[in-house]
């Protein structure tokens, strides 16, 4: 599972853990809904990042309500999902969703959308379980590591890879280590590395030989306290899209910035947050993928392009949504230039908006499969790639 959190996460965490997981879309509790907007369902849309005409009518294709789980709360490293709700929409702040039109470039496409927060507001669970318990949930966020961890209890295939590298860091203070360049360099230093324990990237990162065994910590809560309180002597897990805008400007008991490597550079090169199914709906879906794939695809740039009134709607779910969850108008913005800036949203090697590199994903199971064995993990045996990802319905022409 994901574990995905700034400072403030910890604010009301306790009282976090006991939110339900989001049941379906037919409740009101704490209902709001905002103006509507004038669209036109079943429209043609001209992709604006080169997609050509895309077919936008969804109606009678795809389900009334398309249902996406999110893994975390509300953030900008979503909006490719958030992108496609239209004005008009309702937010139910009992069960963490919002729910409007589906659109692209403010074009209805027939039927609705919704978003549903993760993290908190689904105890936590794994995407790939709550969809399972939920056959509601067409589409949920789903990284390469959990879709091998899970391939037996809970088989999931991803249809569409909007990050192209995961954004997951470890980071550490540059002032104290001015000769660390990379994670491999902080085991000669002997340096702390806290992170979410049971993390198996950090598995990797010892048998490969970059980190010791003596000194990771698993002791990492989400919260800067530790970190700032060793006053730089110690590193930590965290996001790029995230992190180091937040630490350098708006923490302000550290204030100044912090030097990092993308795990994905270390090796674990695992697809973050790709949107994926239950493996056994894929079939009965597939009318619906392949006209709403290249709407997602076309979404994800059309947000990394123009994100300030999706990054809107974000903060007013973190506002609504009230789980303790902190985050700024600086961090949504900051969030889409580290995006572009660190290649997080980036074209694959085909040149294509959201496809996977097929030889990455085989090499990454290679190398995860016995990792996750150890730790527990049911592992189908002979796991291919085209076992969890296909780029059957990705759009080629869409692309940064």
């Amino acid at each position: 599972m994901r574990t995905r959190t700034t400072a403030a996460v910890a604010v009301g965490l306790a009282s976090a853990l006991l939110l339900a997981a989001c049941g379906d879309d037919d409740s009101t509790s704490g209902a709001t809904t905002t103006k509507a907007g004038a669209t036109t369902a079943g429209a043609t849309t001209t992709a604006a990042g080169g997609g050509g005409a895309l077919d936008t009518a969804l109606k009678g294709v795809c389900p009334d309500t398309v249902i996406i789980q999110t893994d975390w709360n509300p953030e900008a490293e979503h909006g490719n999902v958030y992108q496609m709700v239209g004005d008009g929409y309702t937010v139910d702040t009992g069960k963490k969703t919002v729910t409007g039109p589906l659109v692209l470039g403010g074009k209805d496409t027939g039927v609705k959308i919704q978003v549903r927060a993760g993290g908190p507001a689904t105890n936590f669970q794994a995407v790939s379980a709550v969809m399972k318990s939920d056959p509601a949930i067409l589409l949920g966020f789903i990284a390469t590591d959990d879709a091998v961890a899970n391939s037996v209890e809970f088989p999931t295939k991803a249809v569409v890879a909007p990050f192209n590298l995961n954004p997951q860091i470890i980071m550490w203070d540059p002032a104290t280590y001015p000769e660390v360049k990379a994670i491999k360099d902080l085991k000669a230093k002997n340096v702390k590395v806290r992170y979410f324990k049971n993390a198996t990237y950090m598995d990797f990162l010892v048998q490969s030989g970059q980190l010791s065994k003596e000194q990771i910590d698993g002791s990492y809560d989400g919260t800067p306290a530790n970190f700032v309180a060793d006053g730089g002597k110690s590193a930590q897990q965290g996001f790029a899209s995230a992190e180091p805008y937040f630490y350098e400007k708006e923490l302000k008991q550290w204030a100044k910035p912090v030097a990092f490597q993308l795990i994905h550079d270390a090796g674990w090169t695992a697809y973050a947050q790709s949107l994926g199914t239950d493996a056994s709906k894929l079939a009965a879906n597939s009318p619906c993928f392949k006209k709403l794939v290249p709407i997602i695809q076309q979404a994800a740039v059309d947000y990394v392009k123009s994100p300030d009134k999706t990054n809107k709607l974000i903060l007013e779910l973190v506002t609504k949504y009230n789980t303790g969850w902190v985050y700024t108008e600086g961090q949504a913005k900051a969030g889409v230039e580290a995006m572009l800036k660190n290649k997080l949203v980036a074209n694959s090697p085909d040149g294509t908006l959201g496809s996977f590199d097929i030889s990455r994903v085989t090499d990454f199971i290679g190398k995860a499969s016995p990792l996750l064995k150890a730790a527990g993990s049911k592992v189908k045996d002979g796991l291919k790639a085209e076992d969890i990802v296909t780029n059957e319905f990705v759009d080629k022409s869409i692309k940064l």
